[in-house]
């Protein structure tokens, strides 16, 4: 599937609920890959923050996100509008912290959003796909996701009393989010009221823009939209506080009573997920490929655990067969072990053309699908011989053979250096295969 944005900015106006300042929020079009970020054109230099769950500082009937001096309050909204309708790219400009609260139901930006134009870009969107289950818990309160391919939420929700209790189960796509879940609005409980003025929120809330519970009676301005109304608005928040993931998600999230900080705590457990799989991912594979003929340095870095100044394998040239290679190692005055070895005469120690032999040689070993995650550790070395000076500008040709294996674990290759066609050092190496977990 392909990444879409706006065909067009578009704009909406409205007063913000917890601040009750005037805003305009304008949607941007923004490239493939930009992802979804807010802009404060109030502020000076008009800073722009990407939505992530890291950035949450609070969860009290809203998601603050912050970073630095740079605040957007109430985010879940205008996220959910944007994630439901499939938009992965797109610019979120605002001239106050807060979004505008509209009738406290995601339609306002799902209408501005189609009048956009939503459309398809070149890129493909990524997903994070979740593997295994994941939950999280916060007194009666829990969530659980689940592996599933799509995106589905089933959600049960009630109020502190047992009462108004509601379930539902959907697939969330553009369509269903647009017809089933956008329209749903906000709600809170009458008692909760003066405590949320006292702690400074809802300066510009209503019955315009909040349906209120007191008692078993629905007080609100215009009838319910839905007779599950709540349940569906709750989804439409999960659907927002889940987009600072920072990619879409394909898992089937199950919701019992969700709020603002349980479905923060569910988004950071899954972005843990991610940043776990994206660290193993960067690991280098150790392993070579039996249909690969050569390894230029890139390849070699991918495989063999060392770095500078210890990579002493410069080019894999050939192999021959499964059990040899020649590499080539070029020695320049630019090695830093020429500073003290010799300053006024620079010679290769022979210490360092060895472990070059027995670079190559761990290499020929991770050549098999069976050895993926292992390391060749150099264990010894006999009939070692250093028969001429290796000196600065010259090229080593190192030839290593496997001639005995001792099981799977141990190995004993014989290997040479040469520059110039004359063996220059040799030696028979011992080493072993150990994985990650050893």
């Amino acid at each position: 599937m392909k990444q879409r944005t706006l065909t067009r900015e578009v704009s909406v106006t409205g007063q913000g609920l917890h601040t009750g300042q005037a805003v305009t929020l304008t949607l941007k079009p923004a490239p493939a890959g930009a992802g979804l970020v807010f802009k404060r054109t109030d502020l000076s230099g008009q800073p722009e923050i990407k939505p992530r769950v890291a950035q949450v500082t609070d969860l009290v009937r809203n998601t603050t996100i912050q970073e630095g001096h740079t605040k957007i309050n109430l985010v879940e909204h205008v996220l959910s509008a944007l994630t439901g309708c499939g938009i992965d790219n797109a610019v979120i400009e605002m001239d106050a912290s807060e979004p505008p609260i509209m009738d406290g139901s995601a339609k306002p930006f799902v209408d501005v959003i189609l009048a956009g134009e939503p459309t398809e870009q070149d890129a493909t969107r990524e997903y994070f796909v979740l593997d295994e289950p994941v939950s999280v818990t916060k007194g009666n309160s829990s969530l659980i996701a689940l592996p599933h391919d799509g995106f589905k939420i089933t959600c049960t929700s009630a109020d502190d009393r047992g009462i108004h209790t509601q379930h539902l189960t959907l697939d969330i796509d553009p369509d269903a989010y647009i017809t089933q879940i956008a329209a749903s609005r906000t709600f809170t409980i009458f008692e909760d009221i003066e405590e949320l003025l006292k702690a400074g929120k809802i300066k510009g809330g209503s019955l315009d823009c909040a349906i209120v519970i007191k008692g078993d009676k629905i007080m609100s301005k215009d009838p319910l939209r839905f007779k599950d109304e709540f349940v569906r608005h709750k989804i439409l928040d999960i659907i927002g506080d889940i987009t600072l993931l920072g990619l879409p998600l394909k898992a089937h999230i199950i919701a019992t009573r969700p709020g603002h900080a349980i479905n923060a705590d569910l988004t950071k457990a899954l972005a843990e997920k991610m940043a776990e799989r994206a660290k193993k991912k960067k690991k280098r594979p150790t392993i070579v490929l039996p249909t690969e003929t050569s390894l230029d340095i890139r390849r070699i870095l991918e495989t063999i655990p060392h770095r500078y100044p210890f990579v002493m394998v410069d080019r894999v040239v050939e192999f021959i067969g499964d059990d040899a290679l020649v590499a080539i190692k070029n020695v320049t005055i630019n090695e830093p072990y020429f500073m003290g070895h010799f300053p006024e005469s620079p010679v290769m120690p022979g210490v360092l053309q060895l472990e070059a032999m027995a670079q190559a040689a761990g290499i020929i070993m991770l050549r098999k699908g069976e050895r993926a995650g292992s390391t060749a550790f150099f264990l010894s070395a006999d009939k070692v011989k250093f028969r001429k000076p290796v000196l600065p500008g010259d090229q080593l040709i190192i030839n290593a053979k496997i001639v005995k294996m001792r099981g799977t674990k141990m190995a004993q290759a014989e290997c040479t250096c040469s520059v110039n066609g004359q063996v220059v050092s040799g030696a028979e190496l011992m080493f072993a295969i150990v994985t990650e977990t050893e």
